[in-house]
């Protein structure tokens, strides 16, 4: 696993959580629906052995749990909180990988399921409904700032 050179910071913490393609490869897939063993494996073309492995590693990141009513011999897993916390963070990561292609050229999109309308996600301020993609947001140090990141961020502004 991948250490953050800098331990306070919580851009390194994410990627600490995820450290291989393949989590958010198999959060995703067990997210859309395909919970068995054997419907990740096929759904990722997977052999047993590497996906028992990356599986196990998910579980002792607190990322995926074991549904106790599986059948033996091909278990059924679910994303806990941690896990379902990160699927925002893939959606928008679609939607980049999207921007970069044409139209013609997606071979994967989100659609709303009621309407099969397709939508482009956006990162907004729960508390204002405010998209945070602008030039009105920025980092800022938090009350724990280390040295390094104090370093690297303002204070917060007051009267925001």
């Amino acid at each position: 696993m991948t250490r953050a050179r800098i331990s306070d910071c919580p851009l390194a913490r994410t990627v600490e959580v995820i450290d291989r393609w393949w989590t958010l490869e198999i959060l995703h897939v067990v997210l859309g629906g395909h919970t068995r063993f054997s419907a990740i494996r096929r759904d990722l073309e997977t052999p047993a052995d590497v996906l028992a492995d990356r599986i196990a590693a998910l579980r002792a990141k607190g990322l995926l749990e074991v549904d106790d009513t599986a059948e033996p011999g091909d278990p059924t897993y679910r994303a806990t909180d941690l896990g379902r916390s990160l699927r925002p963070l893939i959606l928008v990561m679609a939607a980049f990988g999207n921007h970069q292609l044409a139209p013609e050229d997606r071979s994967v999109v989100l659609v709303d399921e009621e309407t099969g309308r397709e939508v482009d996600p956006v990162v907004v301020d729960r508390a204002t409904g405010r998209r945070v993609d602008t030039a009105g947001f920025v980092f800022a140090r938090g009350p724990k700032a280390s040295e390094q990141v104090a370093a690297r961020y303002p204070e917060p502004q007051a009267g925001g």
